[in-house]
């Protein structure tokens, strides 16, 4: 099994973790995707033991080597130092990956982080990973779940503001959402009957209606239809008493229905070793939890741990094996 490993920004953390994935024995094959040079430089700073080899499909695998797809950069580049000059590179990266993907030469891909505003800076409208896969891969809706902690938690809203949210919560979306996320538990993370919890959006669930009526004019009649359709759903519940190992013990995924009501609870669990999943997609993907931390860059001093976690959960999403 090859996964590609796209090194993300390039002045940015993505390069150093990348040096760090010949420690990694996960079984799979891992190539990452990026400047030869650039990343030749970070392992000669980092890792000089390292050697730095060139990928090649029908090749065999390397031993404690990194093996590189190389991707040229637009201009040279220096650690902590963004250039908009190199955003269409961070692209081009990102395609070569989707490509390999969709063509079967990379069973799925794992992102380093990127910087959304030095892409917008080089004229490339983007709002991130998510929506670039998906609009790549021609997907209508996706859905951002996080896993780490012992915690599988998707999201109904992503980056909205919260005033918003309420209006965003459709019963066609909701019920969309709702499908991808019972699909790709099955065919993905190898559940045959996942039970998933669904958080409330008011306090208390709305208790009866006194706190909001989201919860009976839009989440409660989603539910019961989809129960109707062989769906194991609980809800909706009481966001505030979800995350207690009671609850969490009756399900294998939880919904919530905004950024803040479901990550604070999983980041506190797992952060630093966290993976972001893109659920829908017609490719495997997971990503790092964190940013670009663009003063550690060349330090030495960025922990892998986030991507060596998303590297072990690509590799089990590719064969469909139940993955914490």
């Amino acid at each position: 099994m090859i996964l590609a490993i796209t090194s993300g920004e390039p002045a940015g953390i993505g390069p150093d973790l990348c040096a760090a994935l010949p420690e990694l024995s996960c079984g799979a094959r891992c190539v990452v995707l990026g400047d030869r040079e650039m990343l030749a430089a970070r392992v000669r700073a980092l890792r000089p033991e390292l050697a730095v080899i060139d990928y090649r499909p029908d090749g065999p695998a390397p031993s404690g080597a990194l093996e590189v797809c190389h991707v040229p950069l637009a201009v040279p580049v220096r650690p902590g130092q963004l250039n908009a000059a190199n955003g269409r590179y961070v692209l081009d990266v990102l395609d070569r990956a989707i490509a390999g993907c969709r063509s079967g030469e990379f069973a799925g891909m794992v992102t380093a982080p990127v910087h959304k505003g030095i892409i917008c800076e080089a004229g490339v409208p983007f709002s991130g990973h998510t929506e670039y896969l998906a609009e790549a891969t021609g997907t209508p809706l996706v859905v951002m779940m996080l896993v780490g902690g012992g915690l599988r938690v998707a999201l109904a809203t992503t980056h909205l503001p919260l005033k918003d949210v309420p209006a965003a919560i459709t019963r066609p979306l909701l019920t969309h959402i709702l499908r991808i996320l019972d699909a790709d538990l099955k065919a993905r993370f190898g559940l045959p009957a996942p039970r998933i919890l669904v958080a409330g959006l008011n306090p208390h669930a709305g208790e009866g209606g006194h706190m909001g009526t989201e919860e009976i004019d839009t989440l409660i009649p989603v539910l019961e239809h989809l129960r109707g359709e062989g769906m194991h759903l609980t809800g909706p519940l009481p966001a505030d008493t979800l995350f207690v190992p009671h609850t969490l013990d009756k399900g294998d995924a939880v919904l919530a229905m905004y950024h803040d009501q479901g990550l604070p609870v999983l980041k506190h669990a797992s952060f630093g070793c966290g993976v972001n999943v893109t659920l829908g997609l017609p490719i495997v993907r997971t990503s790092v939890d964190h940013g670009t931390a663009l003063d550690l860059a060349g330090s030495g001093k960025a922990d892998p741990g986030s991507l060596f976690a998303a590297v072990r959960l690509a590799q089990a999403m590719a064969r469909g094996e139940l993955a914490a």
